[in-house]
Order: C-alpha cells, then structure tokens, then sequence
C-alpha cells in the first residue's frame, strides 16, 4: 500500500488527540499484568511495581523473541527509528503474536530545543504523547534531583573540613539539568565568601547525560541501585584515590529519590499495544537503550519484544550488544536496521556541506551511491551472529523506484531481507511485511556473541571495536589516554565493557564523512569509569553532554489554549 500523502496526515498531536485510549490496567491484563501489580498514575499510566516484576520472573522462565531496531548513520532530518519500533509492535501484534514495545523515555531538552520529542509519530505513537514528552511520571526530575543532591554532599563535605582530602581540581561530578541550557556548559561555584563555600570550577549536563541515568537503565532491583550507586566515582583525592559516592555517604538517599523511579513505565501505542517507556540515557558517554529492567519485563510477558537502540548501529546497536546483552538477559533474537531513501541519497553525496533540497527529488542512481552505508551496517551487525532485516521507513516523496532499487539490494546483493515500511501513515498494517520477515529471521538459527572478550586489554577492546565496527585503519591513543589506561588497569577497570563515544553522524570521528570513510584513524584522547554503570567511557572528542537551543527553539512556537490544549507541540 502506498503511504498517504503527507497533507492528509494530521499532526501527531491531533492524531494521538482523536484516539480513544483503555485504562491502562485493561491494556495489560492481557499479558499477565493485574491491577495489583500496577502503580496508577491516572488512567493512562502506571508503573509496574517491583514485587510483580520479581514474580513475573520467577513465573516465567523462558523470554520471549527479542527483535532490536537500530538504524544507518542518522541524518538530521531523521530516519524513524522509533516510530518503526512502535509500528513494528503493533504490526506483530496484527498478525497475532503477543507482542511489547520498550523504548526510552523523552529530555525536555530536545523536546523544547529541535529534536522533538521521542513517542514515534502518525499513527505508531506511544501514548499519552504530551504527557510522556512533558512530566510524564516524573522520572526525569527524580534522576534530576538525585544527581544534584550528590553533588551538593560532595561540595558539603569539601566546605565541611574535607576529611577524605578531595582535590577540588579534581571533581568529576558536575550538576544536572533537564533543559538545553549552554551557559551552565562551565561555571564557577562558591562565590560569595567564606559562607558560601569554597570556589572552584564547575558545569551543568543534561539530565539525561548523568551516570545515573545509566545506573537506573541496568539496575535491576533496589539493592543493585544501591549497589551501584555507592560505587560511582565522584571525585580523587590528593593522592589520586577515587572517592566515591558511598564515601560521602549520599547513596541512600540518591536511592530514595530513584526508588520510584526505577519502576518501569507501561502506557500504551495508538493500537493498544502496551507500550515500556523508560529511561533515556545518552548513546555516546552510555549505552543509550531504555531500562534493562524494563526489556526484562517485557521479555518475560510476551512472544516478542521490539526494543530500540539510539543513534546508528556503530553506538546504540553495538552498546547494546557487547555491554547491554552483558548485564542483563535480554539477547536480540533478530535486528532490523532502519533506512530511508533521503539518508540514503543524504550519505551518497560527494559535498560537504550536502545538498538537503536535492533530496525531495527522485533519484536512483543518488539512492545507489548511499547504500554503502547501509551495508557497512548491515555487515557490522552480522558479526555478532544475529539474522538482520533491513526496514525500508517510506516517506511521501519516495518513489517506488527508489524502494524497490534499496529492497533488490538488500535480497539480491547482501543477502538480507528487506522490506518497506508505512507504519507512520497506515499504523501496523504498513508494517506487516516487515513483522513478518522479522518473525521468520527472529525464529531461525542464530549464535550471538559479543564482539570483544572482557578479559582483553583495554587497548585491545577499543582497538577492537574501532576497526571491526567503524571501519578505522587503527588507533592512535593519545599520551593523556595511555596514562589512563595505565591508571585504569591498576584500579581494576581492565575486565570491564567499553563505551567509545564518537560522533554520530558519521562512521568515522569526524563528522563531515559520510558514506564508508577510509583511510583513518581513530583518535583516542581520554577514557575514564562509569563505575557505577559497569563500563569505562572513551572519548574521541571532546563530548557536548548540555546542547544548546538553536535559533529558532520549537519551544517558541507553542502554544496553551484556554481549554488546556497544546499548539505547536508536535
């Protein structure tokens, strides 16, 4: 069926407006949810305690199917990584498998900033749409409070004698703010006299950048919160020991904050498919997936779990592979990469910066000359011995020849199955096709497998990764980063997963490549431990962890009606 023309498709938010939603408790009871087991917030939403989700474990041995979306390298005009993942549940769900979706929880940063919020969009959303890319239940703001309150313990105890004899120039815990504000990027604090406490340099991340974030997504009970909470490093002292979180005695009440907030979200997509909305960490300094807790849940209630991985497959498929699938047991059974024909032609040109307008028009032979791309990804991701399906996301303007010349690629060059997907215009049923191939690769045969023992060295892991995934000649670890991983060796981080964060928008460390960059070499400049995560962060850049506003924020344009109504919001 051929996508609907773009005009006739109302907003998001008038669609998600024009659906009349269940109560939340009869949306799950289906897949062995009571009322009992859910923490109600309104009719709509709810958080699934922790004792039902300790009995669906023990209930229920076996997972079900686990299918993770990923994507090409993205563009900026976006591929539809999410609004597949939620179609594809609810096409599953079309063809008669049980089947929940699990993606990550929207920053009010990029939903006020440019990058829009993260419920899908047309008819595959998650829903309450406004209230999941708004407060929704409120886990933002608990993980908000919770990282500034550690970092107000550690500040207190500086300015309180210092007894662990810190180094205040060495403070690796900044403040936390959910919005896109750049000039708290660095700031100086204790300002104002001997009162006030002692000065020194200081910053702001998003929210959604704190290790936090990335405990609460791999935790799975209180006392694993705990367990990794104490353990983040939040300082060194003089003579270069870590202090910890435990050490200024801010675990328990940073886990008091979080206990509620370590419940998984349950809503619903605009079909009625129960839908896990939970958590957002970033996909560079993290593994970028929603609450492993959640996946879990989902795993064990249903036939397949459609579960998505941020950025291109090189971050947020990759995290999820050699860190994710480690902590957790939560294994894809079968991936499917998303890929449009604009990205596509986007990666296919020669020109930096490229030609957006040239996009709209069709283009075959632009179409060939940006498949490269997608199958250095699809390669990359046959390597860990998961059956991959390519999700051709249809926009208004594509041709049926450009579809079918990226679907006779992917069958007849690459061997992989692929199919065209509709599911923002026409919900699940423009993605069945796609379910249905997902259903076959996700039943075969499969053998996955990390790509990097843990064992191996540091060096090794990195060197690993950057050669096999994105495609570099080698690694140059600069002398600050061969002194870390000196460091890090002796401190007992050298069996840990590694977390390289690199630019998104290319396969490569520099941005303005596109396609398959060649002849290049991945410079490693700093590497430290997310020690309460369970990995160790590589830095090839320096890391924009608090985004800024652009010229024109989409917050600008919205409005509140007198009747409680949003304008402009999607």
């Amino acid at each position: 069926m051929p996508p609907a023309d773009d005009q006739s498709i109302p907003s998001d938010y008038e669609i998600a407006q024009s659906v009349e939603t269940n109560h939340i408790v009869d949306v799950v009871e289906p897949f062995g949810l009571t009322e009992a087991d859910l923490k109600l917030v309104g009719e709509t939403k709810a958080k699934v305690e922790l004792e039902a989700i300790e009995r669906v474990r023990e209930e229920r041995d076996a997972n079900g199917k686990t299918i993770l979306v990923t994507g090409m390298t993205p563009t900026p005009l976006g591929e539809g990584k999410t609004v597949t993942t939620v179609g594809l549940g609810q096409a599953l769900n079309q063809v008669g498998k049980e089947a929940l979706v699990a993606v990550r929880e929207p920053s009010l940063g990029p939903v006020f900033g440019v990058k829009g919020g993260a419920a899908g969009g047309g008819y595959s959303q998650v829903l309450p749409m406004e209230d999941i890319n708004l407060h929704f239940t409120g886990d933002l703001h608990a993980l908000t409070s919770a990282h500034n309150l550690i970092a107000t313990m550690l500040d207190n105890h500086i300015k309180q004698g210092n007894e662990l004899d810190i180094a205040v120039n060495w403070i690796n815990w900044p403040r936390a703010i959910d919005m896109n504000d750049r000039v708290l990027r660095e700031t100086v604090v204790g300002l104002g006299g001997e009162v006030t406490g002692v000065p020194r340099e200081d910053g702001f991340i998003l929210t959604a950048a704190s290790e936090l974030m990335a405990v609460l997504c791999l935790a799975d009970g209180i006392d694993d919160l705990k367990e990794r909470i104490g353990r983040i490093i939040v300082a060194y002292n003089e003579d270069g020991e870590p202090i910890t979180a435990d050490d200024i005695g801010a675990t328990d009440a940073a886990a008091i904050l979080l206990k509620d907030a370590l419940k998984p979200n349950v809503v619903q997509t605009i079909e009625g498919t129960p839908a896990f909305v939970h958590g957002g960490p970033f996909a560079n300094i993290a593994h970028g997936t929603n609450s492993l807790i959640a996946d879990e849940v989902a795993a064990h209630l249903s036939e397949y779990l459609v579960t998505e991985a941020g950025f291109g497959s090189d971050l947020g498929a990759e995290k999820f592979m050699n860190i994710v699938s480690r902590f957790g047991d939560v294994e894809p059974d079968a991936v499917t990469i998303v890929a449009s024909v604009r990205a596509l032609k986007y990666h296919g040109q020669d020109m930096w910066p490229p030609d957006v307008d040239a996009l709209e028009d069709e283009d075959v032979d632009a179409v060939y000359d940006g498949l490269a791309n997608l199958d250095k990804h699809v390669r990359n991701l046959e390597q860990f011995g998961v059956p991959v399906v390519v999700a051709v996301n249809r926009f208004p303007q594509d041709t049926d020849a450009e579809i079918e010349a990226v679907i006779d690629h992917c069958e007849e060059d690459l061997g992989v199955p692929a199919a065209e997907s509709t599911v923002f215009a026409d919900g699940g049923e423009g993605g069945i096709d796609l379910a249905e191939k997902l259903i076959d690769a996700a039943e075969s045969e499969s053998s996955f497998e990390p790509l990097y023992d843990l064992e191996a060295p540091i060096d090794e892991k990195i060197e690993t990764v950057a050669t096999e995934i994105y495609g570099a000649d080698g690694v140059e670890f600069h002398s600050d980063a061969r002194a870390d991983i000196e460091r890090l060796t002796d401190l007992g981080f050298d069996d840990v997963p590694i977390c390289i964060s690199k630019t998104f928008h290319s396969l490569s460390d520099d941005a303005s490549q596109k396609g398959v960059p060649e002849d290049w070499t991945l410079e490693i400049n700093e590497i430290y431990p997310s020690a309460g995560a369970g990995f160790l962060v590589v830095l090839t850049a320096d890391v924009l962890t608090l985004p800024g506003l652009p010229s024109e924020p989409a917050a600008a344009n919205m409005e509140l009606r007198s009747d409680g109504s949003i304008s402009g919001l999607f």
